[in-house]
């Protein structure tokens, strides 16, 4: 997304969340979305093998007795 794009999603979704924000705030946060996307994409775009990071398996707690 580019800069209008980011203020316009960051405006959509106060909206969306009834949250009430100033345009100067929206502006900060817009910068701090696309600087937080931009670090995301230069992790993605890291190779990884599959065997690098072997995914966890969730196992839940079993759910205690009822009395």
């Amino acid at each position: 997304m580019n800069e209008d794009q980011t203020l316009a999603y960051v405006q959509a979704a106060a909206v969306a969340l009834e949250l009430p924000l100033e345009a100067a705030r929206a502006a900060r946060v817009a910068t701090h979305l696309q600087r937080t996307a931009a670090m995301a994409a230069l992790l993605q775009a890291y190779p990884l093998d599959d065997d690098a990071e072997p995914a966890e398996v969730y196992c839940p707690a079993p759910f205690p007795a009822k009395a």
